[in-house]
This record gives structure tokens, sequence and C-alpha cells, in this order.
């Protein structure tokens, strides 16, 4: 089966990630997404991430009715922080049947030199990119690459982390079950849960 690997903090996940995830499972030759939840990232501080089992919980709301798009805890049980080229090894030895190409927005590709053991990532690996404003999509690397028009959203985690810490509605941000099981647990309105994002480079 020809499957996508869309990875991510999502914290917390929202309308912009599932719109790129659906587009993608529906406009390309993949089977399934898989949204990959990254219990730490690289260059990201620990202290800005809400629990990783927390965030699953989020994606798993978010997707439970699409069959297309499944939620992955692959990095839960690997070593911390988690480098896409160590998942992509392990899933390629735990799934051979499986066929993984990573997606990723045009600025992640532009910053794929910077990512543990790129070179193994472009001999190894398919990348499906979607635009993304400002960032032109180059390939110098002779990548296998598929480029994507997916609809995109002014949207970001940090956006709505920052509403629920001043008190503004996160309503038709996120879906809905999503938005109900964030305010139920009360989550994002502590400091450290607000911290700004940084760019995933890895």
């Amino acid at each position: 089966m020809k499957i996508g690997l869309f990875f991510g903090s999502f914290n917390p996940i929202h309308n912009g990630h599932l719109m790129v995830a659906s587009y993608v499972a529906n406009h390309s030759d993949l089977k399934q997404v898989w949204l990959v939840v990254s219990p730490q990232n690289p260059l990201k501080p620990q202290g800005s991430l809400l629990n990783e089992y927390d965030r699953l919980h989020l994606a798993k709301l978010a997707i439970e009715e699409d069959t297309q798009l499944k939620v992955s805890d692959i990095e839960f049980s690997l070593p911390k922080p988690s480098y896409t080229i160590d998942t992509l090894t392990y899933l390629a030895e735990k799934y051979p049947q499986h066929e993984f190409s990573v997606i990723m927005g045009a600025d992640s590709f532009q910053n794929l030199p910077k990512w543990k053991n790129f070179e193994t990532l472009v001999k190894n690996y398919q990348f499906i990119v979607y635009r993304r404003d400002g960032y032109d999509i180059t390939n110098e690397y002779g990548a296998r690459v598929i480029i994507l028009e997916a609809p995109l959203l002014q949207l970001s985690a940090t956006l709505i982390r920052n509403n629920r810490k001043e008190g503004i509605t996160i309503r038709y941000l996120v879906p809905e079950k999503v938005r109900e099981e964030i305010e139920k647990s009360n989550y994002f309105k502590e400091e450290g849960a607000n911290a700004p994002d940084v760019k995933k480079t890895q």
C-alpha cells in the first residue's frame, strides 16, 4: 500500500492540517495518509508542547470518521528527539509491504539539506510537496517530488494556543470535537504551552 507520512507536533491539530492531509489523500495515488505525531521536535522546546498523549488523543478525535487518514504514535517508542530518517527506517522494517512517501510544505522542502541524513532521504523516498506562500519549490537535490496545489489557510497552532491564552474562541479553527476536548480539559491555558512555534528542521 502507498502511504503518505505527514509529520508534525500537532500542538494542537487544526483544520489547516486536515485540509492538507485530505487533499493529498484525494489528489495523489496514496491509499492513506498517516499523521505522525512527534513527541519531541529537535528544534522545539519541550516545554512548549502539550503532553504527547493528549496531542495524540486530539488528533484521533479530529479524524475518527475518515478512513483515508490515520493517526500514528510510531515515534513514541523511538529515541527522542524524533528524526524523520530514523522513523522511516523503522517503518520500512516494520511494514515492508508498504511504500512510504513524505508529505511536507514548500518551506520544509527548502530546508531539507539541514535534515539528518538528508542524502539517504532523497535517495530512498518520494516527497509530496504542497505550495506555501512565499516559498519557491526548487529541486536541487535530485529528489523524487510531486508538487500539489493544496488549499491553504493562514492558520497555525500558535494562533490557536494564543487564542486560548487570551480567552478567544477557537471555534471553526479546529474540528468541533477537538474544540470541546481542549476546552473541557483546559488545554493551552498555561504559559508553557503557548510558546511560539519553531520551524521543524530535521
